[in-house]
């Protein structure tokens, strides 16, 4: 039976906590290993980011360099909604003062469903006031492509590429799969989109869960714990309900997981790990063909096999399965490249460049970043990070000095691994920032990337309730004075 416990073979996987983070006398929040003054100045630069981009992007949006967005760096209409959020406000407080509790003493399988009931709960709380099913019925979604495929998908997926410009926006501008996918729901005579918003929102949420296992197997039960209320309560949430990229946060999520899970099973479970690294290959397969932006995902599974060394078979089994599924599309007659070169056509067409400047986004991007993750997180990415970078140079240079520095540092041993897919996401969010082919969206692009992050703040010394509380008011504020059409 194919279990989600602890790690088995890493040597930081211990059950209990080393101490370090439980001393008695410390400031709530704070995170140890760097001087105060360096989260000062994580939060600092947290927030002129958010300042920069909204700043110049009011200053284009006078001036008619932005026609697109009305609310630049979002895709949002700006707002001031207060009555309506009354609830979510609730159910945040409450979430804040039990989340923490139930972490640190619920067995680790309610750990995991705590995690997945709390973000559907807190996602449902945040999108309520404007309705769960509405982002999935606009004109523009994929729900408004289904009728082109009547009752003929294969024939419809021969002829996607040439036939794409026809199609709403989000059906043009992604890979078919996320289309089948809805069709497939419908044809099972779940037809209302209210069950396509319930098949979002459940995909998503679970990404608490795996998120959870992924970093118990990486860096021990006393980081995982530690995560799940930042994990639940990020401001991604906002994009979780409903967003179709919220189903792609968890396909991705259970992917990493079930890399991460073959990747350090012991070897005795061989053919467990096989298994488990099969189905891991086949989401990650499956990723590039629910969308083109998630590409620099594969990343994070890179991260956790260089992290954990696993045995040939479980690298030669992830490589099956990651081929089943571009196999399948490319003999069912759909060219991934033929979509690629399709939706850039479909971009230039709708205005591209012009209506939305790549040296703008380079930055407004950034800002909309720091939004979804929070100021905990901006605060813990120092630490994390830089020991994460400790790790990475007593692997390269083959000595044991980096798991010493860090705790000489203040902070259990697990921060550096813990640092890794913190580390991987935030590559894949700056490759496509970079390369400009995610300009503006990126608060729903990119949330499949960005909910890697917000395991940073597990570093800090508890009581964490301050840092949460920060985390549930950025989502507030966000949904108060932002309209998102997701």
């Amino acid at each position: 039976m194919i279990s989600f416990s602890g790690p088995v073979t890493s040597p930081g996987g211990e059950e209990r906590s080393s101490g370090l983070l439980d001393e008695p006398g410390r400031a709530a929040g704070r995170f140890p290993g760097r001087p105060f003054a360096h989260h000062r100045a994580a939060i600092v630069v947290w927030g002129a980011i958010i300042v920069v981009g909204f700043g110049v992007g009011a200053i284009l949006r006078g001036t008619g360099h932005l026609p697109v967005d009305r609310f630049p760096p979002l895709h949002a209409e700006p707002r001031l909604l207060i009555g309506p959020l009354l609830p979510a406000v609730a159910v945040g407080l409450v979430a804040v003062a039990v989340l923490p509790v139930a972490a640190r003493r619920l067995s680790w399988g309610m750990v995991l469903l705590t995690a997945w009931l709390g973000s559907a709960l807190w996602a449902v709380a945040l999108q309520l006031p404007d309705g769960l099913a509405r982002p999935l019925t606009a004109p523009t979604e994929y729900l408004a492509g289904l009728p082109a495929i009547g009752d003929h998908p294969l024939r419809w997926l021969r002829g996607f590429a040439a036939a794409m410009q026809a199609y709403p926006t989000h059906v043009k501008g992604h890979p078919p799969l996320p289309t089948l996918i809805l069709w497939a729901l419908q044809r099972a005579g779940l037809r209302d989109a209210g069950w396509a918003a319930a098949l979002v929102i459940t995909a998503g949420s679970s990404a608490s869960a795996a998120i959870a296992v992924t970093v118990r197997r990486l860096a021990g039960a006393d980081a995982a714990r530690r995560a799940v209320p930042f994990v639940v309560l990020a401001p991604t949430a906002l994009w979780v309900a409903t967003s179709m990229d919220a189903f792609f946060l968890g396909v991705a999520a259970w992917a990493v997981a079930l890399v991460t899970v073959a990747a350090t099973r012991p070897a005795p479970d061989g053919f467990e790990a096989v298994g488990c690294a099969f189905a891991g290959g086949l989401l990650f397969g499956s990723l590039p063909y629910l969308s083109y932006g998630l590409l620099p995902m594969f990343a994070l599974p890179l991260a956790v096999l260089v992290l954990t060394r696993p045995p040939r078979a479980v690298l030669g089994a992830l490589a099956a399965g990651c081929v089943v599924v571009p196999a399948a599309f490319t003999f069912a007659g759909f060219s991934w490249f033929a979509g690629v070169a399709g939706t850039h056509t479909a971009w230039a067409a709708g205005g591209g460049a012009r209506a939305r400047p790549y040296a703008y986004f380079l930055v407004g991007d950034l800002s909309v970043l720091a939004l979804l993750i929070g100021p905990a997180t901006a605060m813990a990415l120092p630490t994390v990070l830089g020991h994460a970078a400790a790790l990475a140079r007593s692997r390269w240079r083959g000595a044991g000095r980096g798991s010493v520095a860090v705790e000489r540092a203040g902070v259990p041993a697990w921060t550096g691994r813990l640092g890794w897919p913190v580390a991987a996401a935030l590559v894949g969010m700056i490759a496509l920032d970079l390369s400009g082919v995610t300009r503006g969206e990126v608060e729903r692009i990119w949330i499949p990337y960005a909910a890697w992050t917000t395991i940073a703040p597990a570093v800090a010394r508890p009581p964490t309730r301050t840092l949460l509380l920060a985390q549930v008011a950025t989502a507030l504020v966000i949904q108060a004075l932002a309209r998102s059409p997701w």
